[in-house]
C-alpha cells in the first residue's frame, strides 16, 4: 500500500499533471461513447490537418489566410468531385462484377483442392480434401445468408456516406476558416495554471498533423504505383485492387497481409499456377518492401515510431471500441497516445546511490 501511495504522490503532487490528467480522462471518455456518431467530424479533423500544411505554405508567400483557405478548399472539393465522378463508378463496376464472379471464383478454388491428392498423394489424402470442402462450403453457404440479411443495413450505410459526403466538407472549412477562434473557445475550458498541458497539445498536435500528410501521401502513391503495375500485367479488377492496396497501409502488417488474399486469389483464376501469377505476386512483394523499407522512413521521419505490438493492440483495442471506424484511426489515436506519453514530465526519482555523489 506504501508503495503505490509514493508512486501516486510522486507522480501527482504537481497541479499541472492533474489537470493534464483530467483532460486526457475527459477526452478519452468523449472520444469512447461519443466516438461512432462523431465520425464525421472526427475525419474532417483528420482532412483539415492535411490540408492546413498547404494553407500555411501559402500564408507564408503573404497569401491572406481567408484567401488561403477558400482556394485550398475549392481544390480540395475539385479532387474529390473528380474521384467520386471517375473513381467511384469504376469501383461499383468492378465489385459488381467480382460479386457476380464469386461462384466461378469458388468452384475453380474447389477444383483445386480436388487435384491435390492427385499431385501431392504422399501429404494429402481425399478424405482430408472432401472434410476441407465440406467445411469451406459451410462456411461460404453462412457467409452468404449473413450478406442477404444485411440487405436492408446496407441502405441506412449509403445513408452515412451521404451524410459525410455532405456534412464532411462543411465541416473542414470551417475547421481550417475558424481555425484560431475554435482553439481560443477551447482553452478558455483549460486552467490558466496549464503549461504542461499545452505543451502536451502542441507535441500531439504536431505529431498527428505530420502522421496525417504522410499517410495521405502514402495511400495516394502506394494506390497509384499498384495500379500502373496491374494494370501493365494486366490483371483484372485493377483498380479495386489497387485501391485496397493503398488504403492498406493504414493498417501497418496487417492490412498488407489482408490484402494478399484477394490478389492472390484473383490472380490464381485469371493465370492458374503460371508465370504471369508468379509476376504479379512478386510485384506486390516488392512493392510492399519499398514501401516498408524506403517510403516509410522517408515520410515519416518526424513522426514517432511505433513499435508493431503496439499498432496491433492499437488496431484491436480500438477496433473493437468502434468497428470498422476505429480500424481506421487506430494508427492516429496510437500515434496520439504515443505523444502524450513521449511528453510526459518524467519524474527524477531518488536513488541509494544519490548520497555517494555528494
Amino acid at each position: 500500500m506504501n508503495v503505490f501511495t509514493n508512486w501516486f504522490k510522486r507522480n501527482f503532487s504537481d497541479p499541472q499533471i492533474v489537470i493534464l490528467t483530467m483532460a486526457l480522462v475527459v477526452s478519452f471518455v468523449f472520444i469512447i461513447y461519443f466516438g461512432r456518431a462523431l465520425a464525421p467530424f472526427l475525419a474532417s479533423i483528420v482532412v483539415a490537418y492535411l490540408l492546413e500544411s498547404v494553407i500555411v505554405r501559402l500564408e507564408k508567400l503573404k497569401v491572406p489566410r481567408v484567401v488561403a483557405v477558400t482556394v485550398v478548399f475549392l481544390v480540395f472539393v475539385a479532387v474529390m468531385f473528380i474521384l467520386l465522378v471517375w473513381m467511384v463508378p469504376k469501383l461499383i463496376t468492378q465489385v459488381t462484377q467480382l460479386v457476380q464472379a464469386l461462384p466461378n471464383y469458388f468452384s475453380t478454388g474447389l477444383d483445386f483442392l480436388r487435384t491435390l491428392p492427385e499431385k501431392y498423394p504422399q501429404l494429402i489424402q481425399p478424405d482430408q480434401v472432401q472434410s476441407l470442402i465440406s467445411k469451406v462450403t459451410a462456411e461460404v453457404t453462412v457467409l452468404g445468408q449473413q450478406m442477404l440479411g444485411k440487405t436492408v443495413s446496407s441502405v441506412f450505410s449509403a445513408f452515412s456516406i451521404a451524410v459525410f459526403l455532405v456534412v464532411m466538407p462543411i465541416l473542414v472549412f470551417f475547421l481550417l476558416k475558424d481555425k484560431q477562434q475554435i482553439l481560443s473557445w477551447l482553452r478558455q475550458f483549460i486552467p490558466r495554471d496549464s503549461k504542461l498541458t499545452l505543451s502536451v497539445w502542441h507535441e500531439v498536435d504536431v505529431q498527428i498533423g505530420n502522421y496525417v500528410r504522410g499517410k495521405a501521401f502514402e495511400i495516394l502513391l502506394v494506390g497509384l504505383i499498384t495500379y500502373i503495375v496491374f494494370v501493365f500485367l494486366d490483371l483484372e479488377y485493377a483498380i479495386l485492387l489497387a485501391t485496397l492496396t493503398g488504403f492498406s497501409v493504414l493498417v501497418p502488417f496487417i492490412g498488407a497481409v489482408a490484402v494478399t488474399f484477394p490478389i492472390a486469389l484473383v490472380a490464381f483464376v485469371q493465370f492458374g499456377w503460371t508465370a504471369p501469377f508468379a509476376y504479379v505476386m512478386i510485384s506486390y512483394g516488392v512493392i510492399q518492401v519499398l514501401d516498408g523499407n524506403a517510403l516509410v522512413p522517408w515520410l515519416f521521419s518526424e513522426v514517432n515510431n511505433l513499435h508493431p505490438v503496439a499498432i496491433i493492440v492499437a488496431v484491436l483495442f480500438f477496433g473493437g471500441v468502434w468497428g470498422f471506424w476505429g480500424v481506421f484511426f487506430a494508427i492516429p489515436l496510437a500515434t496520439l497516445v504515443n505523444a502524450i506519453i513521449q511528453s510526459w514530465p518524467r519524474t527524477l526519482v531518488a536513488t541509494e546511490s544519490e548520497p555517494l555523489n555528494q
